[in-house]
């Protein structure tokens, strides 16, 4: 009947449709062989032509004769629609596949790096700071217990509270803030460090030691600075948005600009910051002669 002939006919461009997806492009294509990707598709349009021309002539239309150059042509329209529709499937369905493996390549590696920074406490910071609890100790100085429990609390959310994909803001404040302690009193009197956090909202979240790089790399370059050097660090979580900024006073002929110790440098800052927020986020990192500066914005809530 004709039902059953169309029904075979529409079989037919649907074998096609998926040979080409299935086969002819993974199998051809990409492996550059385009001229035995050519010949099966003139092969294959000169059979389809031919069974559909058997079909129309003999089965639907046996009383009259049918016009073979124009069903050559409406056929060849048919097919070139369905090889473009087969070969735009398979093309898009592979570029989907390859940027899903691809995300998931860079989340993982975005673990690795966090793993990394999170047992990565410059090993100069940590000696300088046991260095200068034991000078502590032989001083007998009231400053040695804060000073010991500002440690273990910056060890602590280091070891065991940053597992989750998400701290709250005020814990990665008080992190900040114990190694921000610990370093003023490594530095001592030949260093001013002006500091000012401020969260209007405790239900804020922030990824773990996002934000810690910024003021390693800001204590890495004081400690080139001749003569008293001074840090500033300002941050402001207001209405879903983060505000962040670092600025310090570096030594212009210094070489040691990147932080060569620190877990994760300036670049890779960017690159994470960039695979967790996108375009909700912005960083500036300007210089003058004296003053190096990291502005970084974040919406909190994309």
């Amino acid at each position: 009947s004709v039902f059953l002939v169309q029904r075979l006919m529409d079989l037919i461009w649907v074998m096609f449709f998926y040979l080409n997806a299935m086969m002819l492009i993974p199998q051809l294509v990409y492996k550059k062989k385009y001229r035995t990707f050519l010949f099966f598709h003139v092969f294959g349009f000169t059979l389809v032509t031919l069974i559909a021309l058997l079909f129309f002539n003999v089965m639907l239309h046996p009383e009259r004769s049918l016009k073979i150059r124009q069903h050559i042509l409406f056929t060849f329209f048919i097919y070139l629609l369905i090889m473009a529709l087969s070969t735009a499937y398979r093309l898009i369905r592979d570029k989907m596949i390859a940027d899903k493996l691809v995300t998931e390549k860079e989340k993982e590696n975005l673990k690795t790096e966090l793993s990394f920074l999170r047992s990565q406490v410059s090993p100069h910071f940590m000696f300088n700071v046991l260095n200068n609890m034991v000078s502590l100790a032989r001083k007998k100085s009231d400053l040695l217990e804060p000073s010991l429990i500002q440690l273990s609390s910056l060890m602590r959310y280091m070891l065991y509270e940053t597992d989750e994909e998400k701290v709250s803001l005020e814990k990665e404040i008080d992190y900040l803030q114990n190694y921000i302690l610990l370093q003023q009193q490594r530095f001592g009197q030949k260093l001013k460090v002006f500091v000012s956090m401020h969260s209007k909202d405790d239900q804020y979240q922030i990824e773990p030691m996002l934000l810690i790089p910024l003021v390693e790399n800001a204590f890495k370059h004081v400690s080139h600075v001749a003569g008293e050097a001074q840090i500033e660090i300002e941050l402001v979580a207001d209405s879903n948005v983060l505000q962040f900024k670092v600025s310090n006073m570096y030594n212009p002929s210094s070489n040691d600009i990147k932080d060569k110790t620190s877990g994760i440098g300036l670049p890779n800052v960017t690159r994470r910051l960039n695979l967790l927020y996108g375009n909700h986020h912005s960083l500036q990192v300007t210089r003058d002669e004296q003053w190096f500066k990291v502005l970084l914005k974040i919406d909190l809530k994309p």
